[in-house]
């Protein structure tokens, strides 16, 4: 038996999230399903991370243990001939038995798109967050600086977390303009329930003056939910990168 680690891509837009769950299609069961086909046995398959309902992935890892002596690269053409169109598998590697897709990553990238403009665009639904008007990048960035560094996020999560300890470590968080709006970055070495979501609507607030530093800080040191914005939706929240120290072959 022995362990492989699978890079895949997806769009979260019909699924129920990552993990399997008895009220709806996950990403989780689709590539099982894929797996059985394939390898001729049903591996249980171990995710980097549980994305909600509506996220997308531009790189997400799991792991799976198989007996099955397929070279990688025909197995991640073989799965491409078993998954549907918005789900892709991109890598497969050979690591050690003792490997995990989770709790082995060094922290993880996520991206958040906006599409800003007074006429809406059908192409961008389901993908990115539609904003009539667009922001102060300079001000949002002025927003980012003070998330960056070691706090207590207790306030950044819903209550629907599933850890004690929420005291994360943001190693780099910024915007950029693009051509249809802009896009927020942060990377973590970890993430709460809800956390980028709820950084997200804290943003827009942050620029329309509804919140202050202060008010951030003070979030930090209480823990409150309430003194921050809304939870943005899913459609713009992507996994963009999974960091390892490990380089695989």
């Amino acid at each position: 038996m022995g362990r492989k680690l699978l890079e895949i891509s997806y769009l979260g837009t019909n699924y129920c999230g990552w993990q399997v769950q008895p009220n709806g299609t996950t990403v989780q069961e689709i590539l099982q399903n894929a797996l059985e086909d394939v390898l001729k046995h049903r591996p249980d398959v171990t995710g980097c991370s549980r994305t909600d309902s509506g996220v997308h992935a531009k790189s997400f890892y799991c792991h799976f243990d198989t007996n099955v002596n397929i070279p990688n690269k025909g197995l991640v053409l073989g799965l491409n001939t078993k998954l549907p169109n918005d789900i892709a598998a991109l890598n497969c590697y050979d690591v050690d038995d003792d490997f995990h897709a989770r709790y082995d990553s060094d922290g993880k990238t996520y991206r958040y798109s906006f599409y800003c403009n007074e006429i809406k665009n059908p192409f961008f639904e389901g993908r990115t967050l539609w904003l009539k008007n667009t922001v102060d990048l300079s001000k949002a960035n002025e927003y980012c600086n003070l998330l960056k560094g070691e706090h207590n996020f207790e306030a950044f999560s819903s209550i629907n977390r599933t850890v004690e300890n929420t005291v994360r470590t943001v190693y780099d968080c910024y915007t950029i303009k693009t051509k249809s709006g802009f896009d927020f970055y942060v990377t973590a070495n970890g993430f709460l329930y809800n956390m980028v979501r709820i950084m997200v609507g804290t943003l827009l607030d942050f620029c329309n003056d509804k919140i202050s530093a202060d008010t951030i800080n003070n979030a930090f040191s209480s823990g409150e939910r309430s003194l921050l914005g809304a939870t943005a939706p899913p459609q713009g929240l992507y996994l963009e990168k999974v960091h390892y120290s490990k380089n695989f072959k």
